[in-house]
């Protein structure tokens, strides 16, 4: 077990330097000069070269690399000149927020992905089973800032139960926390619940199919102890990859609906950084989503051996 381990970390460490990479040489390519949309309109070549320097544009692409990446290692993402502020504390404050949505995201989709896909492969071709499923592929095939805008029309603009948009920290008020992020964890947690309750159904069946569980049946096993007892722990397993799989999506995701519902989080803080060519903000927000997905599935990735000890070996 502890060489299994020790050779996912080392593909862990691996895909996030290659990830600097790239993105370090993606923002070097993307078109516009960040020292110009600082200036402004009037300036000095003086100026320019100066700030440039301040920055370490005028710098070799391979120093500036060695220099960033070397601060990441020692925890400093470096300094955001167009925010007036470190790019860490930035990324903190950004951060929680995001990481609020998720949590509230994946409490909502399991509470409605497990019960939708038991009860489906329970009553398999049943008027629950083409109902349950025909709402998971609905869900997941909506876009989430279109559901977002509908959820925000019927529950804010009409019947005025949730409010449309904002973002309190939990430990400022808790309560009113919870209640901003009904609709958007509503939004994402529909679209993670849909493919989840698919591959509950699926693998449920699979494992109903069985010979072991053909046997307990004829033995006179009831079908909820069929299921919750001796089913349902080998169905999850690979649920579970895929539900680690989903984290990187629900953050992609996260972007367009923390938009929907100005909600200041990472997404937001990204694709402002982009729009300004704030390199460091995007290095670094890019660097830290990234460390948090192969992080989550390197967990997974355990988890799965814990549940499956056959694959250890591989």
């Amino acid at each position: 077990m502890f060489g299994f381990v020790l050779r996912r970390v080392g593909q862990t460490v691996v895909v996030l330097f290659t990830v600097s990479l790239i993105i370090f040489a993606l923002m070097r390519l993307i078109p516009g000069d960040p020292v110009l949309i600082m200036l402004g309109d009037e300036f000095t070549d003086e100026a320019y070269r100066q700030l440039r320097a301040k920055l370490g544009l005028d710098r070799s692409g391979a120093t500036q690399y060695l220099i960033w990446i070397g601060n990441v290692l020692l925890g400093d993402f470096g300094y955001s000149y167009l925010n007036h502020e470190k790019v860490s504390v930035l990324l903190y404050d950004a951060f929680l927020p995001t990481l609020s949505l998720v949590i509230a995201t994946f409490i909502v989709g399991i509470l409605i992905a497990i019960p939708s896909g038991i009860v489906a492969a329970m009553r398999k071709d049943s008027p629950w089973d083409y109902g349950s499923m025909g709402f998971a592929i609905l869900v997941y095939s909506m876009p989430s800032f279109w559901k977002g805008i509908i959820l925000i029309w019927v529950f804010s603009v009409h019947l005025r139960w949730f409010p449309a948009m904002g973002y309190v920290h939990p430990w400022a008020d808790f309560w009113e926390a919870m209640w901003k992020l009904v609709l958007p964890a509503v939004t994402l947690g529909t679209f993670f619940s849909g493919l989840v309750a698919r591959m509950i159904r699926s693998s449920l069946l699979e494992v109903l199919d069985q010979d072991y569980i053909k046997a307990a049946r004829a033995k006179g096993v009831r079908q909820l102890a069929l299921v919750y007892k001796h089913a349902l722990s080998n169905a999850l397993i690979p649920v579970v990859t895929v539900i680690g799989l989903q984290f990187g999506t629900l953050l992609g995701g996260a972007v367009l609906t923390e938009t929907v519902f100005n909600i200041p989080g990472m997404g937001r803080l990204t694709v402002s950084a982009i729009l300004i060519r704030d390199y460091q903000v995007v290095q670094g927000a890019i660097l830290v989503g990234v460390f948090f997905v192969v992080l989550v599935n390197l967990i997974v990735d355990i988890t799965y051996a814990f549940l499956n000890p056959k694959i250890r070996v591989t």
